[in-house]
């Protein structure tokens, strides 16, 4: 065979056989009522969308082929097609909707509507409202577990989780936690749930079989000030080795032993950390940081603060797509 094309073969057939892990980060920018699409392999922004106003929460689908976004002060979910990246069509949200989680069936999504205490259910296809049930006042987070058996909210007010059958859309239990919960995140097996609570500086680590919790984390980082770490986002790595919480107005990123519950270190980032995303690999964690309108990158192996990047005003969701 000729040398030049034994070359372009051997380098084609890499290319083939190499996994491609860079993909997109998408990033609500709650004051500014946009999107900003970063390039996880360049780390620049490579477009800014409109979208509707005050976006917050922002999720992917099953097929992450579609990007739901809460437009909190149009008091709808938007849908995004991610190959157009335009809005293609809304669905019903009740008022101000906060946070939403989608249930492993692609379907049903569960909505926190914080004016209402209540959490709407949406069958997305369809777009029926299929339930809607009184929680505590102000829900924020929501949560579904990997195997769709639970449904979790965070009421502020109300300093509690609520746990929701999803069979019946019936509150099972009431779990009272640290004082104005934010979010709630499940490990991959579902085993454990960690729920953050903003003013009260903790996070609660919880057996989901048990429904009891097992350990309560705090927080204490030299220099800054006790009332202003206020642990609100939390991402888990796969491997169950880590678990990253973002402490809001304290403006680091707390990293955790997910196994011993030990804090083992507090990473520097943009001020007033709110949320976090792994890329599709998992070797970067971006953190939306809501005052100082940027995303931190962190080397999720190197434990390290490796990048900056401007983004709109106020971000404050952030997912990856391949």
């Amino acid at each position: 065979m000729n040398p030049l094309l034994r070359t372009a073969l051997a380098t084609t057939l890499l290319t083939l056989a190499s996994p491609a892990l860079a993909g997109l980060a998408y990033v609500s920018n709650e004051k500014d009522n946009s999107i900003s699409v970063i390039d996880t392999e360049s780390l620049e922004v490579i477009e800014t969308i409109p979208v509707g106003k005050r976006p917050r929460g922002i999720l992917l689908s099953q097929d992450r082929t579609k990007l739901y976004i809460c437009a909190s002060d149009d008091d709808t979910v938007q849908i995004m097609d991610l190959a157009t990246r335009r809005i293609v069509d809304t669905l019903p949200s009740g008022e101000d909707p906060e946070q939403f989680a989608l249930h492993p069936n692609d379907r049903w999504l569960f909505i926190a509507n914080e004016d209402d205490a209540i959490v709407t259910v949406v069958d997305v296809p369809t777009k029926e409202v299929l339930a809607q049930i009184d929680v505590g006042i102000e829900p924020e987070g929501m949560a579904v577990s990997p195997d769709g058996r639970w449904a979790v909210n965070t009421s502020e007010t109300t300093s509690m989780l609520h746990w929701i059958d999803t069979e019946d859309f019936t509150i099972k239990k009431n779990m009272v936690v640290g004082q104005r919960p934010r979010h709630v995140e499940f490990s991959v097996d579902g085993k454990v749930a960690w729920a953050s609570a903003e003013i009260g500086g903790t996070v609660h680590v919880i057996d989901v079989e048990a429904l009891e919790e097992i350990a309560t984390l705090e927080f204490a980082i030299r220099g800054v000030n006790q009332d202003k770490v206020q642990p609100v986002g939390v991402a888990l790595t796969s491997d169950g080795r880590y678990a990253f919480v973002a402490l809001g107005p304290a403006n680091h990123v707390a990293v955790v032993d997910a196994r011993t519950h030990e804090v083992l270190d507090y990473l520097l980032v943009g001020r007033r950390v709110w949320q976090l995303a792994f890329n599709e690999d998992e070797s970067l964690l971006f953190t939306t940081n809501g005052i100082s309108g940027d995303v931190s990158v962190i080397d999720v192996e190197q434990l390290a603060v490796t990048r900056s990047i401007e983004v709109g005003r106020y971000p404050w969701g952030v997912v990856v797509a391949p």
